[in-house]
């Protein structure tokens, strides 16, 4: 096998082994050393990154991050990325990708209670990307129906640079009593380590390597992808939950990334401890196992768990009832070393440091690229006005990434469980958390679009658009996890971005207070050196106040005011407008003004815990129109609106369809407006009223005339009829 370390990386092994690695060792180090598995590329911009909080209980540095939702109960939750397997085999490598989210989750002692997802493809005019989509699509709904997790809502975009290199990021979330969190330390010199779960075969060998190196052929790596079993996972899941009830665990780690290596050497590293593992005794599905293949395979459904001296039969008897193998094959030591045996014979030995903190850290150049000045330049005078303003509106929400997602959400089982309350299609998905009878809010967002032409702005702008989402259903923001999607970092202008990216992501997190405990890092998505679309996205929870209801998206009833919450400025670049309508993606992002955003956002919390709004809907792609049109696609009975925009200033096109941040459409009853426009002034946020809701279209006139007039019907075909399905399939309506 290849073991794909630089010359200089294998110099600094043979320096802290004071020797020559053997094959194994050199195989271990490819693995633990692999950009998937120690960020050598990361680490020095995501310590810059605020972790602490008022909610936090855990951050980064476990298998997931977990926050206080009161009642002695936390929410435990992580995204991951499974992009190189889900474009080499879509099918499995989306389902595996649930299936290890869901094991990060469950490691921690949690139940995983909701799926979200998020999903970059190529245009659906390839054949290739729709397979791409389609298997995705399916092997998300096979590995989540199966298992038991409800899938709540997600995202989906498309655009050219996915091309070769589709983004499958997966979020899982999960809850469990704050004083029952398992940790993944090995402890107790001693105490014996015991493999669970399914066997071991031959599967997703050098998947962690595969991660950490930009795509070739794709066929040629399709024994790197792993194989799912869902069916499998649910009875590890409810085993594993159930044998850290017997209280005789006292450390138990996911078998994911680099397989067997990984986890033994991540949790003797964390319980400072060494570990000795005879590979002898790992079980196998296939013969003529040698112990590097062993070690690096990454068969599913399988953990490592550190158990108190005396506890195994106790353990042992959780797993036979669930008919899953549970072998002790090894022991803790105070060796402070990763020791192999196969039989009597030790086989490699190397110091748990070497393999995780001793990894390369590196600082790599960074330069923004040549055509950057380029792509930032946008004339608004070469942008003519539509000719239809409505024509404009119904082409949107007939877009790639405006229109219905229903093909797909309707695969998921998204009410398995009956705790979802708000599901697909709200700003954010809503679920009851039965034990404190609160409610929990999560989302997923993120723009690479704003980040290609401004990466401080694209991942600011992933934060507050994430927090708007959960505030439209009335949640406060507490914490997020953050999904890290690049391309080479050994190029200049790549580091450049991701370092840009997260400096805007963290000024934009402590702005709002919203900690990120936990995350993932995904570099080199490309292929030929074409590389994505810098994509950092942006998985966030909040918490509906105590006593409080989350609210439904959608006008809700006629003769309500509808009133825009925010300043719109004069801003179309990088807008789905200037893409779908002008066929340009360039220009400045909306600018984001950190203080004027963290304002917005308290004094509308603030008026929907006061029960004054009835509809919260963030402006977001497509601008004004189009978040006006979501309201009332969405209204339950039907619910139209006449309103009277004065742009001022501002060219009606960017009034209409900019994205200027910061902005909330809002309907409060009669009865409460006077209430609503007090607090806005005393919180100094602008805000105008449009009009009111009723009737059965949408119908906005500029000073005498009518500038735009769509009817609900019309409206909600073009959304349902976009060209999201794949082989010219239609939505149902």
């Amino acid at each position: 096998m290849s073991h794909p370390l630089s010359d200089d990386e294998l110099k600094a092994v043979e320096t802290l082994l004071g020797r020559a690695p053997n094959d194994l060792e050199r195989a271990l180090f490819s693995a633990m050393w692999s950009e998937h598995c120690s960020y050598k590329s990361a680490k020095a911009f995501l310590r810059r990154l605020p972790t602490e909080g008022a909610s936090v209980v855990q951050g980064p540095g476990e298998n997931a991050g977990a926050v206080d939702i009161g009642g002695g109960w936390v929410a435990v939750f992580k995204i991951e990325s499974h992009n190189h397997p889900s474009y080499i085999a879509p099918y499995q490598g989306a389902a595996t990708g649930v299936g290890g989210i869901l094991r990060d989750i469950f490691t921690m002692g949690a139940r995983p209670v909701a799926l979200l997802n998020s999903l970059r493809f190529g245009p659906l005019s390839s054949p290739k990307n729709r397979y791409l989509f389609e298997q995705v699509v399916s092997g998300i709904a096979g590995y989540g129906n199966c298992i038991g997790v409800p899938t709540v809502g997600g995202e989906i975009y498309f655009n050219e640079s996915y091309t070769h290199n589709p983004l499958v990021n997966v979020f899982c979330l999960g809850i469990a009593k704050r004083s029952e969190i398992a940790r993944a330390a090995a402890c107790g010199v001693g105490n014996p380590v015991i493999y669970v779960g399914s066997e071991t075969g031959r599967d997703g060998i050098h998947g962690a390597t595969m991660a950490s190196a930009a795509l070739g052929q794709a066929e040629e790596k399709r024994h790197t992808v792993q194989v799912g079993d869902p069916f499998c996972g649910k009875r590890l899941l409810e085993a594993c939950l159930e044998a850290l009830e017997t209280g005789q665990i006292v450390g138990l780690q996911d078998m994911g990334a680099a397989g067997l290596i990984s986890a033994s050497s991540e949790m003797a590293h964390r319980g400072k401890v060494g570990i000795e593992i005879d590979v002898a005794r790992v079980p196998r599905r296939e013969a003529g196992m040698a112990p590097e293949e062993v070690f690096l395979s990454e068969s599913q459904e399988r953990m490592l768990l550190v158990a108190r001296t005396g506890g195994e039969a106790d353990i042992q008897a959780v797993f036979k009832k669930w008919g899953l193998a549970c072998v002790v094959i090894g022991r803790v030591t105070d060796t402070g070393a990763l020791t192999i045996l196969e039989g009597n014979q030790t086989v490699a030995s190397v110091p748990v440091s070497a393999l995780t903190s001793d990894a390369p850290v590196y600082e790599r150049p960074a330069a923004p690229p040549r055509y950057h000045d380029l792509i930032q330049s946008l004339s608004l005078d070469t942008i003519p006005p539509p000719k239809s303003y409505s024509d404009t509106l119904r082409t949107l929400l007939a877009s790639p990434n405006l229109s219905s997602r229903a093909w797909v959400y309707r695969q998921y089982d998204h009410m398995v469980g009956t705790n979802t309350v708000l599901g697909p299609g709200a700003g954010a998905a809503v679920i009851r958390i039965k034990e404190t009878g609160r409610y929990l809010a999560m989302t997923v967002d993120g723009n690479s679009v704003y980040c290609l032409l401004n990466p401080y702005y694209g991942g600011a702008i992933a934060v507050a658009e994430a927090a708007r989402n959960l505030i439209s259903v009335g949640a406060r923001p507490i914490a997020l996890s953050d999904g890290l999607n690049f391309g080479n970092p050994e190029r200049p202008e790549v580091i450049w971005q991701f370092g840009l990216c997260l400096e805007g992501m963290g000024e934009a997190c402590r702005k709002l207070e919203v900690p990120i405990v936990s995350g993932n890092v995904s570099f080199y998505n490309e292929t030929r050196e074409m590389g994505i679309y810098p994509t950092p996205i942006v998985a966030m929870v909040g918490l509906v106040d105590e006593g409080g209801a989350p609210i439904a998206p959608g006008f809700k009833s006629a003769g309500e005011r509808v009133v825009l919450v925010g300043q719109t400025l004069e801003e179309l670049g990088g807008s789905e407008y200037l893409k779908v309508i002008h066929a340009q993606e360039r220009g400045f992002p909306p600018i984001l003004h950190f203080e004027k955003e963290a304002t917005v956002q308290a004094a509308v919390l603030s008026a929907a815990r006061a029960g004054w709004l009835t509809c919260i809907q963030d402006c977001a792609e497509g601008g004004l129109a189009v978040a006006l049109a979501e309201c009332a696609i969405h209204a339950p009975f039907s619910i139209g609106a006449r309103l009277h925009v004065d742009p001022g200033n501002v060219r009606l096109d960017a009034y209409l369809f900019g994205e200027s941040q910061s902005r909330f459409v809002v309907t409060v009853p009669l009865e409460h407006e006077a209430a609503l426009a007090a607090h806005l002034r005393a919180a100094g946020v602008p805000y105008t009223l449009l009009g009111e809701t009723g009737g059965d279209a949408l119908s906005i006139t500029l000073g005498d005339g009518a500038c735009l007039d769509l009817s609900l019907d019309e409206m909600r075909r073009a959304h349902a009829h976009g060209p999201l399905l794949p082989h010219g399939l239609l939505l149902p309506t």
